[in-house]
């Protein structure tokens, strides 16, 4: 079983929150938005569910073409597990790590601090909640269905092509 993941009476995976460092790398080099809060993991581990996306982990040790780890539908990510030293941030990287509020008390107990850093971070509330019932029927559905979802009803106009 997944690290991690908790079962509950019956022997059925539980709703479990793991505490990850997320920097979207798309677009961006080693200073993209970063956070530090709870993932929801899937049944296999293998999505973690952030910020009403679905993160899928690449195969094997693959990195995606901005060095991520894992792709979602907003981009590429780079998820971790949280250092102990706090310093989370790639040391060519630079701008604040937003923790997430209800994450503060974990975090701080894993790093061994009593306060915030605040030179390096700043407390949000605004992590948007994931309805993983939607992602997963979403991942499941047909190009056009995501297309159609994605683009707000309409398809994109097709590519331009020579």
């Amino acid at each position: 079983m997944q690290a991690g993941l908790k079962l509950d009476i019956r022997g059925k995976i539980k709703n479990v929150k793991l505490l990850r460092y997320i920097e979207l790398k798309s677009g961006y080099a080693d200073n993209g938005p970063a956070w530090i809060g709870y993932v929801t993991p899937s049944k296999s581990g293998r999505t973690l569910y952030f910020n009403g996306d679905a993160l899928s982990k690449f195969k094997g040790q693959g990195r995606g073409p901005w060095g991520g780890n894992y792709g979602g539908y907003k981009g590429e990510y780079w998820v971790s597990g949280v250092k102990k030293d706090g310093e989370d941030r790639h040391c060519a990287g630079s701008g604040k790590v937003l923790v997430e509020a209800a994450a503060l008390s974990e975090y701080f107990e894993t790093i061994g601090a009593k306060s915030l850093d605040t030179s390096r971070c700043e407390v949000t509330h605004s992590i948007a909640p994931t309805d993983i019932k939607r992602l997963h029927s979403l991942a499941n559905a047909t190009l056009e269905e995501r297309q159609r979802h994605l683009f707000g009803g309409s398809l994109p106009p097709p590519a331009f092509t020579r």
